[in-house]
């Protein structure tokens, strides 16, 4: 079993490509008010987590979002892909104008089981195209991660990510 220890007060970032398991696994281990959803969010702006065309209005709905819990000192589970170093490198703003810690999960899930689950989603059909981009951007940024000053990373792979235990530490 992985242990993952993520501080009473943190911005965690789960970051992985469509279908890695980032929205069950945020469900599974962080309450409904902690994680703040890109597809939840695009819903909320049109009634379809689907439709890519309001990600503009569905992100700036999240940063605010992020902002406001990061101000009030409450744990910010973001899930999102989080791929691009630009989009964390602005959400890891957010939490050191917060002072709080920032938390990396990286979902790094083999092609092969990115496309079975992709194919037995009812919910969201991202193109396979663009599932591939995003492999590749994770890919690229695995190194770049590393050097982004979260507190922790951990990086789960397909049998991880059912076995985990989520450990609430206090502050020192």
């Amino acid at each position: 079993m992985m242990r993952i220890e993520i501080p009473e007060y943190a911005l965690v970032l789960l970051i992985g490509p469509s279908s890695a398991g980032k929205s069950t696994f945020a469900t599974k281990h962080f309450s409904r008010y902690e994680v703040v959803s890109s597809d939840q969010l695009r819903a909320w702006v049109c009634d379809d987590e689907n439709n890519q065309k309001v990600s503009g209005d569905a992100f700036a709905l999240m940063h605010m979002i992020v902002n406001k819990r990061l101000k009030n000192r409450r744990l910010t589970v973001v899930d999102a892909t989080n791929l691009s170093a630009r989009s964390r490198k602005t959400l890891k703003e957010y939490a050191d104008g917060h002072g709080a810690p920032c938390v990396a999960i990286v979902f790094d899930i083999d092609t092969n089981t990115l496309f079975q689950r992709r194919k037995k989603r009812k919910d969201r059909n991202v193109p396979g195209n663009i599932v591939n981009k995003q492999i590749e951007m994770l890919q690229e940024s695995k190194e770049e991660i590393k050097s982004e000053g979260y507190v922790s990373i951990y990086t789960l792979h397909k049998d991880d990510v059912d076995d985990v235990e989520i450990a609430r530490i206090a502050p020192q």
